[in-house]
């Protein structure tokens, strides 16, 4: 697995986890696919991906959204 497909990963599964816990618990749990949709949002744009960051300083191998960056680790 390489780091586009964790972050992919991790976001769905954020989201269905939000999902899911506003409709078993408390709407209030909505916030959180809306903070990961904001955080993707804000990604998309500034190219800055703390989920990115920590995927690489545990070893995966960074995918096609990385391969244009620089050459630098994101560790």
């Amino acid at each position: 697995m390489n780091i586009d497909k964790a972050v992919l990963v991790f976001a769905g599964a954020v989201v269905v986890t939000g999902v899911t816990l506003s409709v078993l618990v408390s709407p209030y749990w909505l916030l959180l696919p809306a903070l990961a949709g904001l955080n993707m949002f804000q990604a998309g744009i500034t190219g800055f991906c703390p989920a990115a960051i920590i995927f690489r300083r545990i070893g995966l191998e960074r995918g096609a959204a990385f391969a244009g960056r620089d050459a630098r680790p994101l560790a």
